[in-house]
């Protein structure tokens, strides 16, 4: 049995600010209701505003002025930063939304909560993007040669933006955890460790 959220996520019908905040937060046309963790920030609407543009700019992957790394390294920074602050809830969401179109295989789906950076199951570009994501969980910091090894496959302005990303799933991760956000049906669990 798994614990009750802290904060509920709204339900419908919901409210003309609740329903337009929403609607911003999700894909046009999405097949899904609007997630939980968006329903849990309509809670509190300016807060929900607020990190709006910031949300969009970090999914974005160059539409629109958005962000210029690529759809792999991204969803491996959303991947490992969410399973190593134990956030089940966004992995899911993540791995069920983009794993596939990130050409991740199930063996790496795996190695995001359980392998290391160094596992055969990476190429270099790889394991230097984990690398960086559990050198800054770890330790706060970057060692030179994981900066070297992601300026080998990235230039300093999608370097920034891996940084930001970063940070950006560990708040993410907070929320979703702080409020024990109730996890999507249709969402995949962390795979079970093998023997």
């Amino acid at each position: 049995m798994t614990n009750p959220p802290r904060i509920a996520h709204l339900n419908p019908p919901y409210g003309d600010a609740e329903g337009k905040a929403l609607g911003r937060m999700m894909p046009k046309d999405s097949p899904v209701e609007p997630l939980k963790l968006f329903r849990t920030f309509a809670r509190n609407l300016p807060f929900a505003t607020a990190i709006g543009p910031l949300g969009g700019y970090m999914l974005s992957l160059g539409r629109d002025g958005g962000a210029g790394y690529d759809l792999r390294s991204r969803e491996l920074v959303i991947d490992r930063v969410t399973a190593r602050c134990g956030c089940e809830y966004e992995w899911g969401v993540h791995i069920a939304s983009y794993a596939r179109r990130a050409e991740l295989t199930e063996e790496q789906i795996y190695a995001t909560v359980h392998s290391g950076p160094d596992d055969p199951c990476w190429d270099d570009r790889d394991s230097a993007v984990l690398s960086m994501v559990d050198e800054l969980h770890d330790t706060g910091k970057l060692t030179d040669a994981t900066f070297d090894a992601l300026r080998r496959h990235f230039d300093e302005r999608r370097i920034i933006e891996l940084f930001a990303l970063a940070g950006w799933y560990h708040a993410i991760s907070y929320v979703a955890n702080g409020s024990r956000t109730e996890l999507e049906d249709w969402a995949p669990r962390f795979p079970a460790r093998r023997a």
